[in-house]
Order: structure tokens, then sequence, then C-alpha cells
């Protein structure tokens, strides 16, 4: 099998899309299947010196992002199968159109941007776009792979009426993820204050204001601690932090962009972590998160209501008032009961969404859709 993926970027900053990319595919080489990226060199590109990762000279052009050597490329390629990450870009048109020419199968995952919450994002730049390229590569396409039902949901709305393939993000859980997760604090509250977070991009479609007004009210928030973690959008970290100030509040702290060890020691320290987005199609940090043994509360915009059924979060609205019950709760909880739930995040995470197992899923569907026979479970037409 010969496989290629495609990105339009690939650099450490650009958030959860990339990351997935890079930690499924690094963990398919684990699992013995060997695939190639194809991408544009950035200053910060994700590479520990990977050579499946072909990262050519930067020459892309215009918003659209067209580039002669990714053309070039996938023109002199001979790949047994086709699969692009994302969508509005050339790069994801030019690797289906490609895959077409050479009748090749190909296969595309929209990392969310197929909900109706961004395709409606800047939709008067994405019409055109889809008139003129994109409705034809997604209703062509072989196969479309998504994280969760709640996605499929949409991609069958946009009109697409072929396989879809439910695989989640995979969990590419770093070798000292047990020493680090050790490191939790037994206390989660006994006279010490209870440490509340969020970890991200800063961006208003992550409502991070939510958390601030449900601090708020609060009838006693001296009693918690609460951490963001990220950066993004300046105008919008500026608005927070005015936000704070507004609100009188003085248990907010921001403590800038993490990641690597840092982060999941951060995450570490909170009693829970807190993911009020309008919508999130997997949410890394939710798996990054329950990892460590750190509850999560994630809004209904996300497909997380594994939270409620497992008993490791809360996947509630993320209206403020509903998160400062949660926040409260936090607070009240017995050191055992947050313990448990730590615990059955863990078991969650290490069962369903390890790396290994999320890339046994994807090679499953490569075999499938090259030599055919039994169509795997997770496949819906």
């Amino acid at each position: 099998m010969n496989i290629l993926q495609t990105i339009s970027g690939f650099g450490s900053h650009s958030g959860g899309t990339s990351t997935c990319t890079y930690d499924l595919i690094t963990a398919m080489y684990k699992v013995g299947c060997p695939v190639d990226l194809l991408t544009l060199s950035s200053p910060d590109l994700m590479r520990k010196g990977e050579s499946w990762i072909k990262a050519l000279p930067n020459d892309a052009v215009t918003p659209y992002g067209y580039s002669r050597n990714i053309g070039r490329f996938l023109r002199q390629s001979g790949y047994d199968l086709y699969h692009t990450n994302g969508l509005w870009m050339h790069c994801n048109h030019v690797t289906c159109a490609t895959a077409r020419k050479k009748r090749k199968p190909y296969i595309i995952t929209p990392h969310g941007m197929l909900y109706p919450a961004a395709l409606h994002r800047s939709y008067w730049k994405k019409w055109p776009l889809i008139q003129m390229y994109f409705r034809k590569d997604i209703n062509l396409a072989d196969c479309l792979h998504v994280t969760c039902k709640a996605e499929m949901e949409h991609v069958r709305t946009f009109g697409y009426k072929g396989p879809i393939a439910i695989i989640p993000n995979p969990a590419n859980l770093p070798d000292y993820i047990e020493e680090v997760a050790s490191q939790k604090p037994i206390f989660l509250g006994c006279n010490r204050l209870r440490k509340l977070g969020f970890l991200g991009r800063l961006h208003p479609r992550k409502k991070v204001e939510n958390l601030l007004y449900g601090v708020a009210m609060l009838p006693h928030p001296q009693e918690c601690e609460l951490v963001i973690m990220g950066k993004g959008d300046d105008n919008y970290e500026q608005f927070l932090r005015n936000e704070v100030r507004r609100l009188g509040l003085t248990n907010v702290t921001f403590s800038g962009f993490v990641s690597g060890r840092e982060k999941y020691e951060q995450l570490t320290q909170l009693s829970c972590l807190f993911v009020p987005s309008d919508f999130e199609n997997f949410g890394m940090i939710v798996t990054e998160a329950l990892s460590v043994g750190t509850p999560v509360m994630a809004s209904l915009g996300t497909p997380w209501e594994e939270l409620n059924t497992i008993g490791c979060g809360w996947w509630i609205d993320r209206k403020p008032e509903d998160i400062a019950q949660v926040m409260q709760q936090v607070i009240e909880m017995p050191v055992a009961d947050l313990l448990a739930m730590d615990e059955r995040g863990r078991q969650l995470v290490n069962e369903k969404y390890a790396a290994p197992q999320v890339a046994r899923m994807m090679q499953q569907l490569y075999v499938w859709m090259l030599n055919g026979g039994e169509k795997p479970e997770f496949v819906y037409e």
C-alpha cells in the first residue's frame, strides 16, 4: 500500500488539524502502515526528523494557497490512494483532482469544516470555491473521514452520499504521560484552591469569556483559580483581559502558549478543564486532559456526550450559569469523587482513543478501499 496524505499547512502553531494529522501518521508507522505527507514548508514546520514529511519550498500565492510545487509533485506521484486533510485550499482540491485523473481512490478528512458554523464563516469566500471545485471534490470522493456521528450528519446535510468512516482523532500520548499523571495533586481542594482551566487557541468562537462570567457568578469566587492557557487572536485576548478587569476578578491568570511536557503538567494541576466552544469537531484537548486524570466540562457544541455517560466530566450547555454550576460542583465535590472521575477518564482514553487503536482503524479503511472485502464496522453508507 502506497499512501499519500496532504495538508496545506503543517506548522506547530496551526492548531488541531496539524497536530492530529501528525499524531495519526506517527501512530500508523508504529503499527506498520507507512504513509507519506505532502505539505509546504514553514518556519514552524511540525517535524522531528521524519522522512515521511515531504515539505516542498513554499511558493503559495493568494489566500487560496495556489502552489505550483504541490501541483507538480502530485502530477509526478504514483501513489495507490490519496487522502487530503481539510478543505478550501488549493492543496486539497488538487489532491482530489489528481486522484481522479490518475483513477485512484481518494479520501477527504474535513476536520470539522462542514459544520454549519464553520461553513458559514466567511461563506462569501467559500461559496465560489464550492461551486468551482469543492462540491465536485466532495461528492466524487471515495470516502469521507469524520471523527464523530455529529460530523457525519453535517456531511450528509452538505449532500455527500458515499461511504463515511467515523474514526476518532488519536490520543498519541507521550512516553512520559504516566510519570506526569502520577504527579496529580491529591488534595484537589482540601483547604487549597480548586484550579480550573482553559487550554487552546484564543478565538471568539471558543467563548472563553463565558468562563469569566461563570466565575463571577460563584457565591465565593475566591475558592477557585481560573488559568487561561493559549494564544491566538490578540484583539480577543485583550477583550478577555478587559473583561477580567471589568468584572473585578482577582483569581484569573493568563499563562500564554504551552506545549509538550509543560502542557500535560499544566493539565495535571487542574481540577477541571473547561471547553466552552461554540463547536469543536473533536477537541484533542479533551482526550489530553482525560489522559492525565483531569475531568472535563465540554459544551454541547462538542461531540463529547461520553463525559456524561462514562462519568468523567460534564457535557452541558455553554451558558455562563451552567458553567458556574459545574464550577461550584467541582469546588464542593469530595476528593474521592473527583479521583474516581479521573480514573474513569483515563480508562476511556486508553480503551477507545489510544493512538494504536485509531491507527489500526485507518489502516483497515485503507485496506478495504484498495482491496475490497468486508466493510469495516465504522464505515457507514
